[in-house]
């Protein structure tokens, strides 16, 4: 077996650049050409803007009320930019939900952008479809649709909806070979000045990567783990694994 061969067999089995190659000091053309390939489409998930009308039809396909929010950041170059407006409402968003009849929730849901748009577009709804027959003994509140949100954010809904628990659905910053990646936020007892120990994630939702329908599961498992014991964060971890192995030793 020679030297390509050889790469090209463990190519198989990671989307990491091994093996590339080299023309004299530099890589082959093949992967150059490759790379710029893909740093476009990690821009290009940065730089989209989501398609709220398309999210709003395929929370009525599954019978969800929405609601759609801003954050502070007005577009994308500020969102980018400015980090910390990304994880404020808007005064119009923050009125929007304080004008809401009052109610107690144990779960809200939020859908951010985040900084992959596109992610939102190709996983949000696939894993929604999983996790909310998950959920169906909990109340949950409208489904929030967050245009130039960060995680944070899902700290002022959740507590302006009354919730005792958050989650967001956000797109994870692209790398070069995952562009699309999701991630999963939950913080028990939602309110603005939460820290990031507070918090868990879980990260990499996607095709190639972490199902949806493992990942609805293994919220699911936190959810609940969450609301029983009033916690969340470095606190809270995920046993779903264990429990799985317990089953089957039985």
């Amino acid at each position: 077996m020679n030297q390509n061969d050889l790469w090209e067999k463990y190519r198989a089995f990671t989307q990491a650049r091994i093996g590339m190659g080299r023309t004299g000091s530099s890589v082959t053309t093949q992967q150059m050409l490759a790379f710029r390939t893909d740093h476009a489409l990690a821009s290009d998930a940065v730089w989209a803007d989501m398609d709220v009308e398309k999210l709003i039809a395929e929370l009525v396909a599954l019978k969800q009320e929405d609601l759609v929010l801003d954050s502070q950041a007005k577009d994308r170059q500020q969102y980018v930019q400015r980090p910390d407006l990304g994880r404020l409402l808007s005064a119009e968003s923050e009125e929007i939900l304080r004008s809401r009849p009052k109610q107690e929730y144990e779960i809200s849901i939020s859908i951010a952008d985040g900084l992959s748009s596109i992610a939102i577009e190709q996983n949000a709804i696939p894993f929604l479809a999983y996790l909310l027959p998950l959920l169906k003994s909990y109340r949950i509140a409208p489904i929030v649709i967050v245009r130039q949100g960060r995680v944070a954010i899902s700290d002022p809904i959740g507590d302006l909806l009354n919730s005792q628990l958050s989650v967001i659905l956000i797109g994870e910053r692209p790398g070069l070979t995952s562009p699309y990646s999701m991630g999963a936020y939950l913080t028990y007892a939602p309110r603005s000045g939460n820290t990031d120990e507070k918090r868990n994630c879980i990260s990499n939702i996607r095709r190639e990567g972490l199902p949806h329908e493992h990942a609805a599961q293994k919220l699911s498992f936190l959810i609940g783990e969450s609301l029983r014991r009033k916690l969340s964060g470095v606190q809270l971890k995920d046993l779903s694994q264990d429990e799985l192995l317990d089953d089957r030793t039985q």
